[in-house]
């Protein structure tokens, strides 16, 4: 049996697939971002789920797709704990954006993230090739839920909100400026903290065109960063993978435009397209 896992900061969703690609499993647990997320965090938040803990001894293969883990330390330190969890299994851990192809293309193309974070790699076909190293939240993630939920509170605090708006997004959110504080600089996860206010923005209703703008902005900022950094963005087409992508496509298509960009694939969740990779080109499922 294989167990498929596509984690972020956020979540991470899990797939158990028979030898003849038939989905044995489905669940999900908490975030599993290893550059920002304690080794023994991992441990506990894995253990936790009890249908995981019922196939600990019983899987073969654990492939897992994550934020994070595109540099050495943090793969291997969640190397460490998949293989002390699933101690049968042959476990193999690689960046998110391997997934996103996966999920996406089997062609040559630009393959975006816009999740909790947000990343980018160029696909030739046979290897993905990131130009420019994503280095989180604090410095990058331009058009990322962490990215839109600090200029929700930036924006709020500077007056830059409309009134009617700052008065929902009060009734929300606990404000107060030791409580945001407190999240950013002293407890875990302060990038799943920040994305957590960005979903005011998709569940909130629009006034004079506030979030259209802080939308359209982010995904210029995206694609002149980490899209036009592509030499080959003008000739192949641009997938976008997560849930801020999904409910931004409009935005995503103007910021497209001016520079005559191919709009590929925008997918919520890679999950799925994953399990069809699987069954096609690693199980070799016949239909």
């Amino acid at each position: 049996m294989t167990l498929i896992a596509d984690g972020g900061s956020t979540k991470c969703d899990w797939i158990l697939l028979g030898h003849d690609g038939e989905v044995l499993l489905r669940t999900r647990t908490r975030g599993l971002n290893p550059a920002v997320i304690a080794q023994e965090e991992l441990y506990e938040r894995i253990r936790e789920n009890k249908d995981l803990s019922g196939i600990f001894d019983a899987v073969e293969t654990v492939d897992f797709y994550g934020a994070g883990a595109g540099t050495k330390t943090p793969m291997l330190t969640l190397t460490k704990v998949l293989q002390d969890i699933f101690p049968k299994a042959a476990v193999d851990v690689n960046e998110d954006l391997l997934a996103a192809v996966y999920a996406a293309t089997t062609e040559p193309g630009i393959v975006c993230i816009l999740g909790t974070g947000s990343n980018s790699c160029y696909y030739d076909g046979e290897r993905i090739h990131a130009h420019v190293p994503s280095l989180g939240y604090v410095l990058m993630d331009e058009a990322s839920g962490n990215y839109f939920g600090k200029r929700l509170i930036r924006d709020y605090y500077y007056g830059k909100m409309p009134e009617k708006l700052m008065r929902e997004f009060e009734k929300r959110f606990n404000l107060d400026p030791d409580e945001i504080k407190l999240n950013v600089y002293q407890r875990p996860n302060p990038n799943t903290y920040l994305a957590s206010f960005a979903e005011f923005i998709f569940t909130a209703e629009e006034e004079n065109g506030y979030f259209w703008h802080l939308i359209s902005e982010g995904m210029r900022r995206f694609i002149e960063y980490r899209v036009l950094c592509y030499k080959e963005a003008q000739t192949v087409p641009i997938h976008f993978i997560g849930s801020i992508a999904h409910y931004s496509e409009e935005m995503i298509r103007n910021a497209m435009k001016p520079y005559h960009l191919q709009l590929g694939k925008i997918i919520q969740r890679p999950i799925d397209g994953l399990i069809e990779h699987y069954r096609e080109h690693r199980l070799k499922v016949k239909k």
